[in-house]
């Protein structure tokens, strides 16, 4: 049995994405889509990979492999994994989907290239492919050609076109490998050009495009490497087809063993797609800001067109459609065998009144930057006045939280804030359009709705905010006031909820969200973001050595990939959760950027 871990290496190209194990197997991808149906699933199975009956994976193996070693090309997506034999032989793969400039438009195809090398000896290769359908509801009968294997994958045919034998990959067997190997398995269509210099081409051109992306970021001097790591990451989070971010890439990687708290992350949240913009504005990633400030556009101008009443839903599918109904996929068993396997999340129909600020927050840089391609005008503002409206009617009224509780309502104190935020954020908006009557009305609300808040939340008898209006419960979603400039870090009111929050929700180095017991329980793993937002109120609240030294215990964590999922296990260090988690990620950037020394102390 092969015990899965989270110590995966992703690629992409912002339409499609695939995660690589550390023996260089695809063990997830999905079509034609992030969040479509997986032609590798294995991610999601605790199958032995030997087993003849396993499926949901491609594995391109060196015989009587020792040893792995894994590696991205700088500044780039794009997975080399090498394998070394007992004896020696060395071979070298490179996994990538391609993603360049071409004719005035990038191309970014569903599809995934492989390139095996020899790299020393004689090594001897074994390449399986199984794919599965229907969410390993259908074992997918692959038909052989010539010169290609057919995959009538349900969601969207495939077609592997390579230069390698086709009759031993048929039959799985090992043999030489003498002179490098190509493989592109995009839609079913025969490929069109030459396939080896083709292949080759691609995957310059896909160096060369990710390489002059990332020369673009405005990076901060200290942990360089890592903040491009996540910068990158996050990039192919985004579905640029319409902008929208996804949370993670995958779904039902359970919060802790057997917790059943196991969801499907691959929508767009815009509660994370917020938090994902800021952090890549602070490295001046502008063009996924304006992906996304378009798709958030259609989903305002989808809310007006209903009659709800202007409620906007805390996630959409990546095209933006609003119903995403949550079922169980049977078939699969879940990682390590810890079902259930969730398609769809039922969120989309709770009440998450923080969503408002979101889409203002995520918009009003479009008022007053003069390096975007498209600015916000008057026409834009008066849509988006129109969640501001929702936002000061619902401030003070019960949701579901930004944690998403599913069996009970309250009036929660980030939520309130978040609403706060859009009506502040409304007036920065009108001043900069000079709309001054429209700055004031929107001021006046924001200092009103501070002030009852304050009221509501405040608990003299602990000198703390409480997570939730008239109650005394502690919230890690409470450290974010600061970045929200509803409080300062010199505040005695925040200072006694910061300290308040370490006494309750801190487990060593790691932050729990909470600790009241909820749908499921009492949590158990830590939510890396939330230490990360501890990371950030420790150095504002000047514990600037301790907030170092946290930070690096935080990047100690990280996979060989550089990344992180959602949740931790406080006591081992075990990652847990949905991965590459974007709120991670955020958090990483924002701490290396405030903590960092600038760059003229490097010079």
């Amino acid at each position: 049995m092969t015990k899965r871990t989270l110590d995966l290496w992703p690629i992409g190209n912002c339409q499609t994405s695939a995660l690589i194990d550390r023996a260089g197997r695809m063990i997830w991808a999905c079509l034609p889509r992030v969040d479509g149906d997986p032609i590798f699933s294995a991610l999601l199975t605790d199958d032995d990979f030997a087993d003849p009956e396993a499926r949901g994976y491609w594995s391109i193996e060196l015989e009587d492999v020792a040893s792995v070693t894994q590696e991205y090309i700088r500044n780039t997506p794009i997975l080399r994994t090498r394998q070394t034999d007992m004896h020696g032989n060395i071979v070298e793969m490179l996994d990538f989907c391609p993603r360049f400039k071409q004719k005035g438009r990038i191309y970014r195809p569903v599809a995934f290239a492989r390139i095996v090398r020899p790299i020393a000896g004689s090594p001897r290769i074994r390449i399986r492919l199984r794919p599965c359908s229907d969410w390993g509801e259908e074992k997918v009968e692959v038909r052989y050609g010539s010169n290609h294997i057919r995959i009538p994958h349900s969601a969207m045919p495939m077609r592997l076109s390579t230069d390698a034998p086709i009759g031993l990959i048929s039959q799985e067997s090992p043999f030489r490998l003498e002179r490098d190997m190509h493989f592109f398995l995009g839609p079913d269509e025969s490929f069109s050009d030459t396939l080896r210099p083709a292949v080759e081409r691609m995957l310059d051109d896909t160096i060369a495009e990710w390489q002059h992306w990332v020369r673009g970021l405005a990076t901060p001097p200290e942990w360089q490497d890592v903040v491009i790591r996540c910068a990158i990451t996050l990039k192919l989070c985004q579905y640029e087809e319409t902008g929208a971010i996804v949370a993670a890439l995958t779904t039902s990687i359970p919060e802790h063993a057997d917790s059943g708290r196991n969801w499907d992350y691959r929508y767009c949240w815009l509660r994370d797609a917020y938090y994902t913009v800021e952090a890549l504005n602070r490295l001046g990633a502008l063009d996924v800001l304006e992906g996304y400030l378009a798709y958030l556009r259609n989903i305002v101008d989808g809310a007006r067109d209903t009659d709800s009443g202007g409620h906007i839903q805390p996630l959409y599918d990546v095209r933006g459609n609003p119903r995403l109904d949550e079922r169980e996929a049977k078939a699969l068993p879940g990682y390590r065998g810890m079902g259930p396997v969730r398609v769809g999340n039922q969120a989309y129909e709770q009440i998450q009144h923080d969503a408002y600020g979101q889409v203002v927050l995520s918009s009003v840089q479009s008022y007053i930057d003069q390096r975007l391609y498209r600015m916000s005008g008057q026409e834009d503002f008066i849509a988006l006045e129109e969640v501001g409206e929702r936002a000061w009617n619902v401030y003070d009224k019960a949701d579901a939280g930004l944690w998403e509780l599913r069996t009970r309502a309250r009036v929660h104190t980030y939520s309130a804030v978040m609403c706060w935020a859009a009506c502040d954020r409304l007036a920065h908006a009108a001043r900069a359009l000079g709309l001054y009557d429209r700055e004031a009305h929107w001021g006046e609300r924001a200092i009103t709705m501070k002030r009852k808040i304050l009221s509501k939340a405040w608990r003299p008898d602990s000198a703390t905010l409480s997570a939730e209006f008239e109650g005394d419960t502690a919230d890690a979603s409470l450290l974010q006031l600061l970045d929200l400039r509803f409080m300062n870090a010199d505040d005695p009111q925040f200072l006694g909820t910061l300290n308040a929050i370490e006494r309750e929700l801190r487990r060593g180095s790691s932050m729990l969200r909470y600790s009241a017991p909820d749908d499921f329980g009492e949590p158990v793993t830590a939510f890396n973001i939330c230490t990360f937002w501890l990371i950030e109120a420790l150095y504002l609240t000047g514990r600037k050595e301790e907030a170092r030294d946290l930070f690096n215990e935080m990047l100690d964590r990280r996979t060989a990939a550089g990344l992180l999922s959602e949740d931790i296990d406080t006591v081992t260090g075990e990652l847990w959760g949905n991965y590459p988690q974007t709120y991670s990620l955020v958090g990483i950037i924002n701490c290396a950027v405030l903590l960092s020394k600038p760059w003229s102390e490097c010079r």
